[in-house]
């Protein structure tokens, strides 16, 4: 028999790189994936699955949802999903080996294999209600599997869920799937970045995949590992136990957003003392213990994962009474909004003390660049806030929708108070319009065509109300450049003191 590290499939790391397997629990039986159905057809199903199909195309891939719109978007020239990259990809293979179908019992009978990528919202109501994650539709997904499932399954969780989900899952197939349907729990969670995700997906840092230790759990992670096989390093596909692969995700991300509080922290101390946070930032990232990424201070962080996840890690925490873990992680979020609280209060100290009746130009209202995706987005706290204060708003951002920036405003079903917002709020279709009579402007995302080398600052300043105020909450602009046009500028992390030693 040839050594287990030279085999041409199976669960992948080489032997003297492994962590969490023994040597011979690679060399196994394993069945070879043909046909893969992902449940939920959002910002990780959608994009996850249609890179499978590009790089396998000898596996059939079906992406199901029961939102007949969303399907409908998937199929048509307009995705609904705004990703570099994503748009030639899906159009490379939808229709050859890429489907996507609101017909979900034929696509689970049908599959080998069954990624569960539903949403998994921060709990609204009931016991953890604002911290624990809402695992209904999980539950759901889960539940239909087993009454549809007339054969073997690998059902794994793609979805960012608390630890031990996989053992609930298990429990519900195993309690109501059909005679002679054996089904098996991988954990394999995303670590995409939102703008770059498709790179992220072609060129991954590591694949997790977390099995039971047993021959039928090693069998399905070693499946599942050739199908990334197929164009990801062996080296850099990981296999583990199913508790550790699901906390490693909450792990990542709670880390991640702890690097961007902690550099936010830091911005408070140097407009305070006139250090300037980038080149703070810049002397500690040439720290090889520390690296220079995520140290980029800004008016806080945003996205799906962030906040979801720490607030997730807080429940669980306090859930396994351990109160100093939960208050420690609740903090990371804390500084998060404090940060967003101390900006805004930056402005209203600017602009003479009162917005009431002021024009600000909010340029941006996705969570960052280079996504349309809004969830927790800064700008949408930042706004609520200018419109307590009794501003007028005028918001431009390049992909957001128009109707999504109303929903995310409006909040319905709980402020519902339409009529109201829109006589304070404008939309846009340039940052020339939104800062036109403009008493301010506030840069929210970090759009590439905001930065002074792209936008036309002298063009914006003539038409501004004077003295004519930026505020930058993502340190993407010259300061001094546009100061020279005239401009008062105001940037996260450095003193609004002249530095004098006279």
């Amino acid at each position: 028999m040839a050594p287990v590290d030279s085999l041409p499939s199976g669960a992948v790391t080489p032997a003297s790189e492994r962590l969490s397997r023994p040597l011979d629990s690679i060399d196994i039986p394993h069945k070879r994936v043909t046909k893969i159905c992902c449940i939920g057809a959002g910002y990780v199903g959608g994009p996850t699955c249609a890179v499978i199909a590009y790089k396998c195309p000898h596996i059939t891939v079906t992406i199901v949802d029961l939102n007949q719109a969303r399907i409908d978007a998937w199929n048509s020239d307009e995705l609904p999903i705004y990703e570099p990259g994503l748009d030639e990809v899906v159009k490379a293979v939808r229709g050859k080996n890429l489907f996507f179908s609101t017909d979900v019992d034929t696509a689970i009978k049908e599959a080998d294999l069954i990624f569960v990528s539903v949403n998994t919202p921060t709990k609204k109501s009931g016991v953890g209600k604002g911290f624990a994650a809402d695992l209904g539709y999980v539950e759901s997904a889960t539940r239909h599997i087993a009454k549809v499932a007339v054969s073997d399954k690998i059902v794994v969780e793609k979805s960012t869920v608390p630890c031990r989900t996989a053992q609930s899952m298990r429990k519900i197939l195993d309690s109501n799937g059909k005679p002679g349907a054996r089904f098996d729990i991988l954990s394999n969670p995303e670590f995409l970045a939102e703008g770059t995700a498709i790179r992220d997906l072609f060129a991954p840092d590591r694949v997790l995949i977390g099995s039971l230790d047993t021959a039928n759990g090693r069998a399905a992670a070693a499946s599942l590992a050739d199908v990334y096989g197929n164009w990801v390093p062996r080296k850099q596909v990981i296999t583990m136990n199913l508790w550790s692969s699901e906390l490693s995700k909450l792990a990542a991300n709670a880390l991640l957003a702890q690097r961007i509080s902690s550099i936010n922290a830091l911005s408070a101390i140097c407009e305070a003392t006139g250090a300037d946070v980038d080149e703070v930032s810049y002397a500690v990232g040439l720290d090889s213990r520390i690296g220079p990424k995520f140290l980029k201070a800004s008016v806080g962080f945003g996205g799906s994962c962030f906040q979801k996840d720490i607030l997730n890690l807080v429940y669980l925490s306090e859930s396994l009474h351990l109160p100093d873990v939960a208050e420690y992680w609740r903090q990371v979020v804390e500084m998060n909004e404090s940060q967003k609280r101390r900006f805004t209060q930056h402005i209203i100290s600017s602009l003479f003390n009162t917005l009431t009746g002021k024009r600000l130009a909010v340029l941006g209202f996705a969570f960052k660049k280079d996504t349309g995706d809004t969830r927790e987005s800064a700008a949408i706290t930042l706004i609520k806030y200018f419109r307590q204060e009794q501003a007028k708003i005028a918001i431009y951002d390049p992909k957001v929708e128009e109707s999504q920036i109303w929903y995310d405003l409006a909040e319905p079903g709980v402020v519902d108070d339409v009529t109201a917002l829109k006589k304070q709020v404008t939309i846009t279709s340039s940052a020339y319009e939104a800062a036109e009579g403009a008493d301010a402007v506030v840069i929210c995302t970090e759009w590439d065509e905001f930065r002074d080398t792209k936008l036309d600052y002298e063009k914006i300043y003539a038409t501004m109300n004077k003295p004519a105020f930026i505020f930058d909450g993502r340190l993407i602009l010259n300061q001094k450049k546009l100061e020279k046009i005239g401009f008062k500028v105001e940037c996260i992390g450095r003193s609004r003191l002249e530095e004098s030693f006279e």
